[in-house]
């Protein structure tokens, strides 16, 4: 790993060091870029350009059209050229546009994510009407039934009133996306919505939403021996709006970078540490010391949901191995910092899947030192420190 001063090495974990720099963008081209930035992540993760076809899922099919349709515009390749690492933009020989009917100018720029804004004094559109999916969402809060087996849950409930009392729990407001800060939902935990205490008791199997996040069907307990099934990003909106919304810590939460939780503190996210089950030559040799180091906004699960289908897990299943909860962190730049911290480490793995892949994020490090090297990032000490594959630890710069 290169050397890195204090001042880079506080810019990886977000720390503001100079002004913010003027956006150099209009919403437009961010939007556009934004879309483009979809079809990269696409073909990092599975190897190949999304395609055209029904037996395709409707995501891969929408970006094959968005490529085709940036393309074939000029704007559009001058714009994302310098975003464009995989030559995405210059189809070869054999990866020719498939043709596609008409579109007109409202219904491409649809297609490349960019909503279309009408005239302020248009009066054929409908303002301040909620969506469909906005209105789906309060019916599925609104439908609730008993709970039958209510005697079940009524004694977590008690106890989690005693522990909001004795300070062992505290509430913290639910705050909506903001960057890489986004509260999400999983098995286990306890809300405040409506005034009720709220506790998720079930999560269903991960699927992907319209807007192409991963979903899931939940069964939701109240603390008045209620209960409804709804969608977890329905929960999710339910509390963004609630002006009274919060979330009930764990009696063991605490934040990384300091040592107890204060009230507004956000939850960033998870750092996790995967082991894979791949039959690699070079995993099968060093499993127990192979680990993929990676940081999520959402839970694990549904990260490694697809684990089997993706390069950049080897195409093999995980095991979860170890996982820290992040407070107040830019993810992406403490992901960027681990991984120069692991830079010696990294593991140079090849799969082939039409076109070779190298997955990234895999450091032949033993876990032990994983735990130290999070400990001495809550520490701040991470900074003096830098992993030596020879002594198998991490050591003083």
């Amino acid at each position: 790993m290169a050397d890195l001063s204090d001042d880079e090495l506080l810019a990886e974990l977000g720390v503001a060091i100079e002004p913010p720099k003027a956006r150099t963008h209009t919403p437009r081209e961010e939007r556009i870029i934004a879309g483009f930035e979809d079809i990269v992540r696409f073909r990092e993760e599975h190897g190949r350009l999304p395609q055209h076809g029904e037996d395709c899922d409707i995501f891969e099919r929408l970006y094959a059209v968005r490529l085709d349709r940036v393309r074939e515009l000029d704007e559009c390749r001058d714009l994302l050229r310098p975003y464009d690492t995989h030559g995405l933009l210059n189809p070869s020989d054999g990866d020719m546009m498939s043709p596609v009917e008409d579109i007109d100018d409202d219904a491409l720029l649809a297609e490349l994510g960019i909503a279309v804004e009408p005239a302020g004094d248009d009066i054929r559109v409908l303002r301040h009407v909620p969506s469909a999916e906005e209105r789906r969402a309060a019916e599925e809060i609104a439908n609730r039934e008993k709970c039958e087996n209510f005697a079940a849950f009524k004694p977590l409930f008690e106890q989690v009133e005693r522990d909001l009392k004795n300070g062992a729990r505290i509430t913290r407001p639910f705050v909506k996306d903001a960057g890489f800060l986004k509260a999400d939902i999983t098995k286990g935990q306890f809300f405040i919505l409506g005034g009720q205490i709220t506790y998720v008791a079930e999560v269903g199997d991960p699927q992907r939403a319209p807007n192409g996040e991963i979903d899931a069907r939940l069964r939701v307990i109240y603390s008045n021996a209620t209960e409804s099934n709804l969608l977890l990003r329905s929960l999710q909106r339910a509390l963004y709006k609630d002006d009274a919304g919060r979330r009930i810590t764990e009696p063991e939460a605490g934040p990384l970078f300091s040592s107890t939780a204060e009230d507004g503190d956000l939850e960033s996210g998870t750092i996790y540490v995967l082991r894979s089950k791949s039959d690699h030559p070079t995993i099968a040799e060093h499993r127990e010391l192979i680990h993929k180091i990676g940081v999520t906004g959402g839970t694990i699960e549904a990260r490694i949901a697809n684990a089997a289908k993706e390069a950049t897990y080897l195409f093999a299943g995980v095991d979860v191995v170890a996982s820290y909860t992040l407070f107040n962190i830019n993810r992406a730049k403490l992901e960027s910092l681990i991984h120069r911290v692991f830079a010696a480490a990294q593991v140079d793995l090849t799969v082939q899947v039409g076109s070779p892949v190298k997955p990234r994020e895999w450091f032949l490090v033993p876990l032990q030192v994983i735990n130290e090297a999070v400990d001495r990032i809550r520490d701040g000490s991470i900074i003096g420190y830098v992993y030596d594959p020879n002594q198998a630890a991490l050591v003083s710069r």
